[in-house]
């Protein structure tokens, strides 16, 4: 049996991946993380969903010597997908050092791993953050990149050239970069989703928390250049980014990869501000939300959404899931947390 290896395995894409891994192949799943911002206990969720047990490893990416001892006895491991990295915005702008030093150290690591091991195939989770202000909306995958607005994005730009650079002196590697866009939502079962330990900085978990009396939310800025003042994004389903991780795994076993990087952008194709968010959510919940507006949040782009054509055709892969059943499905999840009905 092929054995995937999944970092980041316990977090929120992660795990939504391994789900999809389970119930869509016949691979051996193999769980990296060190639980900087997640919990074993989404272990248990997986196996609660799919009816399957995983291996799970407890490693820090940054040190290798742990790789190596701990990741050197697996056999037949047919390729990795690489998620584990700090994600947070506002958390980069005001930590810069860490998160160069966490995001670059642990793919240089896993890169030099793959290579000893002759392990050929990597699935890089990267982000619409590279795009920057870009110039043209949507976004294409030959859209130039902009200088990073956030420590966070210009991570995910390095941590790109640093993979291109890495194939072309290595050309039996095969890499997928997946630009995805602004996951959210949970497992349409209710029954997992995202689940940060610390303070949550993205917009659905904070707005359910405000649901539920947890938090407050907070809008950074409606003065900005768009129809209605609000930032916009293109908000895709974990579920529909899980199963693009699953096909970009089949796309490289299969061989029907033409060159040794691809890329495509993960997104709906479609801009949504977060006003737009928000009144989805008020209505497939019910609840009128109170939220108050602040200034603008540095490192914030004022709009991005993507040009999804690429994905579709070679990879086949086609999201599902509309932005009522994004915010229904994290009600939902809330709601299992908080055991109410």
């Amino acid at each position: 049996m092929q054995t995937i290896i999944v970092t980041g395995g316990a977090g929120y894409i992660g795990s939504h991946t391994i789900i999809e891994l389970l119930n869509k192949t016949a691979f051996k799943v193999v769980s990296i993380d060190n639980f900087s911002n997640s919990d074993s206990s989404t272990y248990d969720r997986i196996k609660n969903i799919t009816g399957k047990d995983i291996e799970t490893l407890q490693i820090d990416l940054c040190n290798e010597q742990e790789i190596n001892a701990k990741l050197s006895n697996y056999d037949n491991i047919a390729g990795i997908i690489h998620f584990a990295a700090f994600k947070s915005v506002p958390d980069s702008v005001a930590n810069p050092i860490l998160y160069y030093h966490n995001n670059l150290n642990s793919l240089l690591n896993l890169l030099r791993f793959a290579k000893n091991n002759r392990i050929n195939n990597f699935i890089f989770s990267s982000s619409c953050s590279v795009y920057g202000n870009a110039d043209k909306l949507p976004v294409t995958e030959q859209t130039p990149l902009k200088k990073a607005e956030s420590p966070y994005g210009h991570t995910k730009q390095i941590g790109e050239e640093i993979i291109e650079f890495f194939c072309k002196a290595n050309l039996e590697f095969k890499t997928v970069l997946l630009r995805y866009f602004n996951p959210v939502g949970a497992h349409m079962s209710g029954k997992t989703g995202e689940l940060p330990i610390a303070k949550p900085n993205n917009l659905v978990p904070i707005i359910t928390q405000t649901a539920v009396g947890k938090n407050s939310l907070k809008v950074f800025g409606n003065d900005y250049p768009t129809p209605d003042g609000y930032c916009v994004r293109d908000y895709i389903h974990v579920s529909d980014i899980a199963d693009a991780h699953v096909k970009a795994v089949q796309y490289l076993l299969e061989s029907k990869n033409k060159k040794n990087v691809s890329l495509f952008n993960l997104g709906t194709g479609k801009g949504v501000s977060v006003l737009e968010a928000i009144q989805s959510f008020q209505k497939v919940s019910g609840i009128k939300l109170n939220y108050e507006i602040g200034p603008r949040r540095e490192g914030d782009v004022v709009a991005v959404y993507a040009d999804n054509s690429l994905a579709k055709t070679e990879l086949g892969w086609l999201p599902i899931y509309n932005l009522d059943d994004m915010m229904l499905s994290a009600w939902k999840w809330q709601k299992n947390l908080e055991n109410i009905s």
